[in-house]
């Protein structure tokens, strides 16, 4: 059971980088490009838009929402790109390199997280 989590956690990290490159693909269609700079954004976020240390909740975006949407990025991105896009992954992954960081998903994410405590602070303030 273990194995078959790793295998698939290991695949998730493929996919992002598979649709990182997608992204820089010109084949790839706009309304693709634009799912893979969110999917990327939020996959190579360092700051995650639920935090994992709540229970249960803490966990879903990597469980459920990213699957989604890197499928639903698959389906809109052209067979020949995704099969170019995940040679390169796979060497990218090979050569060991460190995973790319986005420092503006998780400027995204802490603007949300900002925004969603001032509007609380303004409701809950007499």
């Amino acid at each position: 059971m273990v194995e078959r989590i790793k295998a698939w956690a290991a695949a998730l990290k493929r996919d992002g980088l598979v649709l990182w490159f997608a992204y820089r693909d010109p084949r790839t269609p706009l309304l693709a490009k634009i799912l893979c700079v969110a999917v990327v954004a939020y996959a190579l976020s360092p700051i995650d838009l639920i935090p994992d240390f709540i229970p249960i909740l803490g966990y879903l975006d990597e469980l459920i929402l990213m699957p989604v949407a890197i499928t639903i990025a698959f389906r809109l991105i052209p067979d020949e790109v995704i099969q170019t896009s995940r040679g390169k992954a796979d060497a990218w992954i090979a050569e060991r390199k460190p995973r790319p960081r986005n420092w503006v998903g998780a400027a995204i994410i802490v603007s949300l997280w900002l925004c969603a405590l001032y509007v609380l602070w303004r409701w809950l303030a007499p």
